[in-house]
């Protein structure tokens, strides 16, 4: 037997075969209950630490959560005739999870070619969506025929694309009152951080009434619980939440009035509107050149975007666009005239071939008409005549009323925001533009020209106070607002002498005057007045604004032709045709 040393003492010890094997059992015990504690450790972490996190992921392996797009609610006109509804369509989804990162970027560069949309686009989608997350992302809409069949050829070798039946917004009239109506459009992500219910992919109201009545038009998307094999395949729905259709919206606008008002404009550049004189409620309103907003329930493509952006300038809303006036403006001159106390309803003033105002002359149209009241003034459009009532009442007098009777102060109800009309005041002039007010400016303003800016929805609001007696309407769209606290009309202030002796001067343009051909006997008595607005180093534009009719106003017509030249010439046809179809239809009544 050997015999041992202890280093501390030098003492000898002797290490038997017992004490051996109860060592070794202790070096086993040990090893065994490390073995176990890493374990149990292991299954706790697993099992409670993240159980929450591997229950979800397992059970995704076999369920997915699939969003239902909710149908928007359809937009009428005032009859109930679709102007905006749904069809059937087909979308093409992702799920991000049943590729890898490396994986997807090969895929989208397959998709590409197939779908016609660029490859970044579809990362950035998924960037945007998350490469683990559980939900599909959209990546199309509206796909073709071909793109279908092309795409469901080639979907076992595209795991975790998935093409899904759903509803697409559809515009039946195509272009007709596309600036009012709008379109829609993926939300942006601005969107949706503002609005985190929104899922991805939200469709949302880009313009128009698709964007002014959103929460109406949206609805709820719903969701399918599904189960799924190992390859993403369906096998059965476990659940379902039902998406809930957006609510219906029912438009002022009269589809007949509508179709009848860009037919007369046809390709040119300019803008009809139509109001109820009463109530503000907008039968018609029309924009040329206009657009196709059924282009924007898919992708579109650069040309397309391109074409929309040409000189024509179709996406701009011209009925939001400041014009000259013109002579339609001599209304709000002679208001002023005789508001401000300078000038009564009789009063008479000397014309000429021209006035001469700081060493510039200011030309009549003619010779001269004489010694003429306001009645005449309007008839024969006598510059000379609203020259001097210019100068007598002075441009402060004719910027107030000017505003009282809507310029630079009327919308659309709830649209987004729009450019307005400008009439400014000498100190407005040398804050704007740096210059003094001179005396010719006023001439100018007296007349419609110069600095004075108005857009046809407020020339046909500032007409329309004269036709139903002195009341400043509210334009709107939706029935709903007609008659609410919100569309109340406002007291302008307006003499009963004052709107007399207009409204006679109005009917004698008609009865004799640049408007007579409206005096044809084809309609009921109007009244109106026409403009021809000069345009720098271009054909002048041609304007007219008139009520009808003249035993109980009804409608308010403004229309501008860009470049028309003389308002008798093109603006006063298209207003014929508006008021052929207006009171043609024993249906048509105004809201």
């Amino acid at each position: 037997m050997t015999n041992e040393y202890s280093f501390s003492s030098g003492s000898r010890f002797v290490n038997t075969p017992a004490q051996r094997s109860s060592q070794q059992a202790i070096v086993v015990m040990f090893l065994t209950t490390t073995l176990m504690g890493v374990c149990i450790f292991r299954l706790v972490q697993l099992q409670i630490v993240q159980g929450q996190y591997h229950r979800q992921q397992a059970e995704q392996n076999r369920l997915r959560l699939a969003p239902i797009v909710s149908d928007r609610g359809n937009i009428t006109d005032r009859s109930g005739q679709l102007l905006a509804a749904n069809r059937l369509s087909r979308s093409v989804y992702v799920w991000p999870r049943e590729q890898s990162q490396a994986h997807w970027q090969t895929t989208a560069e397959q998709l590409s070619g197939l779908l016609q949309i660029s490859k970044g686009e579809i990362l950035k989608k998924l960037e945007q969506a998350g490469y683990r997350s559980p939900m599909p992302v959209r990546i199309m809409r509206n796909l073709t025929a071909t793109q279908f069949t092309v795409l469901n050829e080639r979907s076992a070798q595209l795991p975790g694309i998935e093409i899904r039946a759903e509803s697409s917004r559809y515009y039946p009239n195509k272009d007709l009152a596309a600036h009012l109506l709008g379109y829609i459009g993926e939300a942006t992500a601005d969107e949706l951080k503002e609005n985190p219910q929104y899922p991805m992919g939200m469709i949302v109201g880009q313009m128009g009434v698709e964007r002014m009545a959103e929460t109406q038009l949206q609805g709820t998307w719903g969701s399918r619980l599904i189960e799924v094999d190992a390859r993403g395949k369906e096998l059965q729905i476990v659940g379902t939440r039902p998406p809930q259709s957006g609510e219906p919206v029912q438009l002022t606008l009269d589809l007949a009035l509508q179709k009848t008002a860009e037919a007369a404009l046809g390709k040119r550049r300019g803008a009809v509107v139509v109001l109820n004189v009463k109530t503000g409620a907008v039968l018609a309103l029309m924009s040329g050149p206009t657009f196709d907003p059924n282009l924007f329930t898919h992708k579109i493509t650069q040309s397309q975007w391109q074409q929309l952006q040409n000189q024509d300038k179709p996406f701009l809303n011209r009925a939001f666009q400041g014009y000259p006036p013109a002579s339609t403006f001599k209304l709000v001159t002679a208001v002023a005239g005789m508001q401000s106390g300078k000038l009564s309803p009789d009063s008479t003033l000397a014309t000429s071939a021209y006035i001469t105002v700081g060493g510039t002359q200011f030309h009549e149209h003619g010779s001269g008409y004489g010694v003429i009241g306001f009645r005449d003034a309007f008839a024969n459009s006598s510059n000379t005549f609203f020259y001097q009532v210019g100068l007598l009442a002075g441009p402060e007098e004719i910027a107030k009323w000017s505003r009282r009777l809507g310029v630079g102060q009327v919308s659309i109800l709830g649209m987004e925001k729009s450019n307005r009309g400008s009439v400014p005041t000498p100190p407005e002039k040398e804050k704007l533009y740096g210059e003094p007010w001179y005396a010719g400016d006023t001439v100018s303003m007296a007349i419609g020209q110069g600095l004075v800016q108005v857009t046809p929805l407020e020339m046909a609001v500032m007409y329309a106070a004269i036709a139903n007696g002195g009341w400043r309407v509210q334009p709107h769209l939706l029935v709903s607002q007609t008659h609410t606290a919100a569309t109340q009309r406002q007291a302008t202030g307006l003499n009963p002498g004052t709107i007399t002796i207009i409204r006679s001067g109005l009917i004698a343009v008609v009865q004799q005057g640049t408007a007579s051909q409206l005096n044809d006997g084809s309609i009921p008595p109007t009244a109106g007045k026409t403009g021809t607005a000069e345009v720098l180093g271009q054909p002048d534009n041609a304007v007219y604004v008139g009520y009808g009719p003249v035993s109980d106003p009804q409608i308010v017509i403004a229309v501008v032709v860009e470049n028309g030249g003389f308002g008798a010439v093109s603006a006063v046809p298209i207003a014929h045709e508006i008021y052929k179809t207006y009171f043609k239809s024993s249906s048509t009544k105004a809201p």
